[in-house]
């Protein structure tokens, strides 16, 4: 067993930076042994370092970024751009944060999304990308080319760091999906995008104390946070949530129905029934078609990404834009356009 995972499992201290950059050498050497990376992933999916580990995680991550001709991200449209992202765990919910990008994007926010295939539901972020026949993006160009014509960009696995990929590999075919849910927790700090602001929803509420610490540490992006006590990691329309913008002080409390949203449950949040269904689950909520709850919760979480990219001044401002967004039929409509831009594409 390596120091590195005896310290891990021990949690006693925090793993410096060094133990590391050593760690990654001997990945990239292939001198990592299948359990050794298994351990390591097991051990940070069941218990999280505190601030101090997880700045050397990812700091160690970074330098590699820096320290190679990697495909950065360019000073354009893109640092105006907002990101919308959760942890992933809590209640089973439909693709809230991927829905509310889109009402964004329509209401005229610049929004630079990344996400993940599924870890604990049935279809993520890009899982449902890939059945809406939306693309992601594969280079900062790209990024830069779907924000000029979209208003909106899904980033691709290139803003990641390619360590990730490594220790898939290496403990391959053992289950990423239950080992790697340290890497779906943490993947809104590890992906390299050069958004204004970030909302990182959270599905633990204790996370909030050493996130917060390592965001304000870190100068790419001002980082806000979301929890609530339904245990979901988006913004709900059926419940008080909890926002942190870092660096303004204490949590700011938002009850939905001073915004005007009516009662529901996280039954009216719950996915669609079987695969055939979530895409024109998911365009129904777009189109203002769906459960109304679930319109509401898309509209309370773009209403937030309206603050944040500047589009809106109040809560109430931001509520009304992303409930016109919808009602207009412009989400849906921004949909169409893209699914279309690529079908010509691809056809091309």
């Amino acid at each position: 067993m390596s120091d590195l995972v005896g310290t891990l499992l021990v949690g006693d201290q925090a793993v410096s930076v060094e133990a590391w950059r050593d760690f990654w050498d001997r990945l990239h050497a292939r001198s990592v042994s299948g359990p050794e990376a298994a351990a390591v992933l097991a051990s940070l999916s069941t218990r999280l370092p505190g601030a101090e580990g997880l700045a050397s995680f990812v700091g160690s991550l970074a330098e590699r970024r820096h320290g190679t001709a990697t495909d950065a991200p360019s000073p354009g449209l893109a640092h105006r751009a907002v990101n919308i992202v959760g942890t992933g765990g809590g209640p089973a919910t439909f693709n809230i944060s991927t829905a509310a990008a889109f009402v964004a994007a329509a209401i005229g926010v610049r929004v630079l999304k990344t996400g993940s295939r599924a870890y604990s539901s049935r279809c993520g972020s890009l899982d449902l990308l890939g059945r809406l026949g939306v693309p992601l993006t594969s280079s900062a160009d790209e990024t830069e080319h779907m924000l000029g014509r979209f208003g909106l960009a899904f980033a691709g696995p290139y803003v990641y760091p390619p360590e990730l990929v490594l220790l898939a590999r290496c403990v391959f075919p053992m289950d990423m999906k239950r080992l790697g849910r340290c890497l779906n927790r943490l993947g809104p700090f590890l992906a390299h995008v050069p958004v204004s602001v970030q909302l990182t929803g959270l599905s633990e509420s204790p996370l909030l104390a050493p996130f917060r610490t390592l965001a304000e540490t870190l100068n790419d992006r001002r980082y806000w946070f979301c929890f609530n006590e339904l245990g979901a990691d988006e913004l709900l329309s059926v419940g008080p949530n909890d926002l942190v913008r870092c660096g303004t002080g204490d949590p700011e409390r938002i009850e939905p129905a001073t915004l005007g949203f009516a009662p529901g449950t996280l039954e009216d949040l719950r996915p669609a029934p079987d695969d055939e269904a979530i895409v024109p689950h998911f365009l129904d909520i777009l189109s203002g078609d769906g459960p109304p709850v679930a319109v509401d919760t898309v509209c309370l979480n773009a209403a937030a990404l309206a603050l944040a990219g500047g589009v809106a001044a109040t809560w109430d401002e931001g509520v009304v834009k992303a409930r016109e967004a919808v009602g207009s039929g412009r989400s849906r409509r921004l949909v169409e356009s893209i699914r279309t831009a690529e079908k010509t594409r691809l056809a091309g």
